[in-house]
């Protein structure tokens, strides 16, 4: 975080002190009314304060973001860093085994396989694998569960080893709800909030998922792709 721009600020709560990137005070400093911004491209704007490196995300990129309000085309990529990832299992499941691989491949090099984790939040939701076996009935929840976990045993044995083994990664066992509703009454935070160098730093929460659906999230004001 450059902060080139000297847009962070900070409340205080509960005898507690919060840094934000403020986009009244960029605003100020562009001569520019953001207000005008649709809400999708505050919080990239947003995003692009708090990940400022110089490099992939400079200025040129920032300023070119903050122009949209004039109408005025981008001419360059727009950088951005999801706050979480969220998975479900058809195509989570392959993501684990992968990174399984390259912690073998890390061993083998010689490396500390303990390096090769998700960078930030994985979520992964088991919904799509249950078959409907039985059905309209007070116990076809349950069995049609049961049988699933003895059909993919395995599947879910390594799930297990994954949540276990790597950080930043939870797993949402079946029978819990489809992965976009479970994404929207449990999952999402609104507003997130991280200590990044002894400052406890709060900023809109953003989501990539693997569904077509995982787009639901926008209802709550959370950008999800």
């Amino acid at each position: 975080m450059l902060n080139s721009l000297k847009t962070m600020r900070q409340f205080e709560l509960a005898n507690t002190t919060y840094h934000y990137f403020s986009l009244a005070e960029l605003a100020t400093q562009f001569n520019s009314d953001l207000s005008k911004l649709p809400y999708s491209l505050k919080i990239l704007l947003e995003n692009l304060l708090r990940h400022e490196d110089g490099q992939n995300v400079n200025l040129a990129a920032i300023k070119a973001l903050a122009n949209c309000v004039t109408h005025k085309p981008i001419n360059q990529e727009i950088n951005y860093h999801p706050s979480r990832v969220l998975m479900q299992d058809f195509t989570g499941v392959p993501a684990i085994v992968d990174l399984a691989t390259m912690r073998d491949a890390m061993k083998e090099l010689g490396g500390d396989p303990e390096l090769i984790n998700p960078l930030i939040p994985v979520d992964l939701v088991v919904d799509h694998s249950i078959q409907v076996d039985n059905f309209a009935t007070a116990t076809a929840l349950q069995s049609n569960s049961t049988l699933e976990m003895q059909r993919n045993h395995e599947r879910y044995a390594l799930l297990r080893w994954g949540q276990q083994a790597f950080n930043n990664f939870r797993v949402v066992p079946p029978a819990t709800g489809i992965c976009h509703q479970v994404n929207l009454e449990y999952l999402a935070t609104v507003v997130c909030c991280d200590t990044q160098k002894t400052k406890k730093l709060v900023y809109p929460d953003t989501v990539i998922g693997t569904d077509s659906h995982t787009t639901m999230i926008n209802g709550l004001g959370v950008l999800g792709w």
